[in-house]
């Protein structure tokens, strides 16, 4: 499944999206110290930089549009002005949903947005043919040391899924003239396989060890189940150092691309019912 990315910060969640088998076919985002993230850890995704100039004509067809529109209209660290703030650019995400119509739409934002303007966001999907559903789900649940309580918008079209079907039956027909590296380009390979600067964090290092092998395995639980998911070795602490540090190049950057980013193991549980979710309606279409 391909994924259009908008307000992509420096594309942490990415890494999610893609754990899960999905491809990041392009991301809009306007900060310059984030679009050299960006180009660096996702090369071969299409950029884009001002969500408001962006025209979904233009843009590669996605079966999920996922972003995190600006919190600070929401935030309880500034002044909850809601649609009145100049950085509500939820009518801009929404106008590329209706413009790119993608079967899937992921949004996360602060629980602030609850009281202010989650019923607007809710009813203006909803409106367009998309069934939502809302809940809050922290970092803390999967096993992070801090909370990071985000509200997170999955919604599902069937008539976005017909459409999208057309448009693959089109273009399946012909075929002929797709070069074979537009046919390799929907293939995954992991992070560190694609992009040389990533490190593999999850495979043997130099020694051959694995970082987790003398830890509970990890693993997904089916949706099926009423257990909730056992993360809580995914996450490792930090080295006990001081927390000021001189002379690091971009720290100021850095901090807000983190404050402002998306936790992976988040975005991989989401990515992963979205694609169970796609399996049993495949299965189901074989089935009949």
């Amino acid at each position: 499944m391909k994924v259009g990315s908008l307000f992509s910060g420096g594309g942490l969640g990415h890494f999610g999206f893609m754990a899960a088998g999905m491809e990041i076919a392009w991301q809009c985002e306007i900060d310059d110290y984030c679009q050299k993230i960006l180009a660096l850890r996702y090369p071969e995704s299409k950029k884009y930089r001002d969500i408001k100039t962006l025209k979904g004509a233009e843009l590669e067809p996605a079966d999920i549009v996922a972003g995190g529109f600006p919190c600070q209209p929401f935030s309880v660290a500034g002044n909850q002005r809601g649609n009145k703030d100049d950085r509500y650019l939820w009518p801009e995400m929404l106008r590329i949903i209706q413009e790119v119509k993608p079967t899937w739409v992921v949004g996360e934002n602060v629980p602030g947005i609850i009281q202010i303007s989650l019923d607007d966001v809710l009813s203006d999907l909803e409106a367009q043919g998309y069934e939502c559903g809302s809940f809050v789900f922290s970092a803390h649940s999967l096993g992070a040391s801090h909370r990071r309580d985000r509200l997170w918008i999955i919604c599902y079209s069937e008539h976005a899924r017909q459409l999208a079907a057309k448009k693959r039956e089109s273009s399946e027909k012909g075929d002929d003239n797709i070069s074979s590296g537009a046919k390799e380009a929907g293939k995954f390979t992991r992070p560190s396989e694609q992009y040389a600067p990533l490190a593999d964090t999850t495979q043997s290092g130099l020694q051959g060890h694995s970082r987790h092998e003398n830890k509970t395995k990890v693993g997904f639980v089916s949706s099926t189940s009423s257990d909730i998911p056992l993360w809580r070795n995914f996450w490792e602490s930090e080295p006990d150092v001081g927390r000021v540090a001189n002379g690091i190049t971009n720290r100021i950057h850095r901090l807000k691309m983190l404050g402002n980013g998306q936790c992976p193991v988040n975005t991989f549980l989401i990515g992963k019912f979205i694609l169970e979710i796609e399996r049993e309606y495949e299965t189901s279409l074989y089935i009949k």
